[in-house]
């Protein structure tokens, strides 16, 4: 679909606002038309946002047809003629659906895949910053050669564009292990993490257990309770890939649901705070760290191991949590579990168990797995 022209105007040609003037002042996807319509008419096919008086709000109509147009509050309020002349110059033709398919390849075929939408017009925090810290993240993993697992990033139109990508993927989707959908990280708001359909896969696990050291102010979420995405077709009947969502954005109470100034024209670069998508690409790296390091855990001896023979020795009298965790940790070793099964039985971190583990088989008293 094209947009030509859209506007509206007196009838004695004074133009009200315009598609010239900003590209929200028309819905998404309006069908055309041209007339002269009541001021009653227009008012029942033009939008405003709910919360934000000066700002044109981001419409879309997809799936219902109908013609629209967009403007500030206050633009609406000195609308008072009895009648208005609206154009709206809009095309739609069979064309070609872009997706944007970025590949690191790891030593196994077993993908986790990220994903961000690329479709909502002049907005900045939800679609832009989610493409431009996953973009990061590939740069970084680019430069890795240690990597086990395959990590493939797509952008896409949201909804209908994992539903065709995945469409035409489907010889690769058993080889999707989990997965990550990005946006809304343009704010200095705590991380949010919804899970997946799942909800305890070992890339639901390793994914939270890396947020909450990351960010002690994150909070988690029960699939489809937080945002909505394309996260919804990855975890779909048929297809299954356990994918979660990361975003920065406010609890459903909140009055400034997702964030202030969510699908307006106020949703600029200006608004997204220095640093802020540093710190998120950080997290995602993080995450993608814990899921490679989670080895299952391999034992190399029998019984209760003669820890001082080794020289590992944690007082129990000076430390007894600390001893205690020692050996929590060494009796789930048995080569069923993994790093992150070990961490959640301990109620610890998953670096804390981690580095316990480390120094177990710097000893030679276990061996992590490939």
């Amino acid at each position: 679909g094209a947009c030509h022209e859209a506007y509206v105007e007196t009838l004695d040609g004074r133009r009200q606002f315009s598609y010239a003037d900003h590209t929200l002042h028309v819905v998404s996807y309006s069908l055309p038309f041209e007339g002269e319509v009541t001021r009653e008419e227009l008012l029942r096919h033009l939008h405003v946002h709910h919360r934000l008086p000066d700002a044109v709000p981001f419409i879309f109509k997809y799936y219902e047809r109908d013609w629209g147009m967009c403007c500030t509050r206050n633009q609406r309020d000195a609308l008072l003629d009895d009648r208005y002349r609206v154009v709206i110059r809009t095309s739609f033709s069979y064309g070609t659906l872009k997706v944007g398919d970025v590949v690191v390849k790891g030593a196994r075929d077993e993908e986790i895949v990220l994903c961000a939408h690329l479709c909502h017009p002049h907005m900045v925090n939800d679609d832009l910053t989610g493409v431009v810290v996953g973009m990061d993240v590939m740069r970084a993993l680019s430069r890795r050669r240690d990597l086990r697992y395959t990590y493939r990033f797509i952008i896409v139109p949201e909804t209908i564009g994992s539903v065709a990508y995945l469409s035409r993927a489907a010889e690769r989707v058993p080889h999707m292990r989990g997965g990550l959908f990005l946006e809304m990280l343009g704010r200095d708001h705590p991380h949010a993490l919804q899970l997946s359909f799942d909800g305890r896969s070992e890339v639901d696990r390793c994914f939270t257990m890396a947020m909450k050291e990351g960010d002690p102010f994150a909070w988690t979420g029960a699939f489809r309770t937080l945002v909505g995405n394309d996260e919804r077709q990855f975890n779909a009947p048929g297809v299954r890939v356990p994918m979660l969502s990361l975003s920065r954005i406010l609890p459903a109470e909140a009055p400034d649901l997702y964030y202030r100034e969510y699908h307006s024209s106020d949703d600029t670069p200006e608004r997204v705070p220095p640093g802020c998508l540093e710190e998120s690409r950080n997290i995602v790296l993080r995450m993608i760290d814990t899921l490679e390091a989670n080895r299952v855990i391999e034992n190399r001896f029998q019984g209760e191991p003669f820890c001082s023979r080794y020289g590992i020795h944690i007082d129990a009298y000076a430390n007894p949590e600390g001893h205690r965790a020692l050996f929590d940790i060494m009796f789930l070793i048995d080569g069923t579990r993994t790093v992150a099964d070990v961490a959640d039985a301990c109620g610890i971190s998953f670096t804390a168990a981690r580095d316990t583990l480390l120094e177990l088989r710097r000893h030679g008293l276990i061996e992590l797995g490939t």
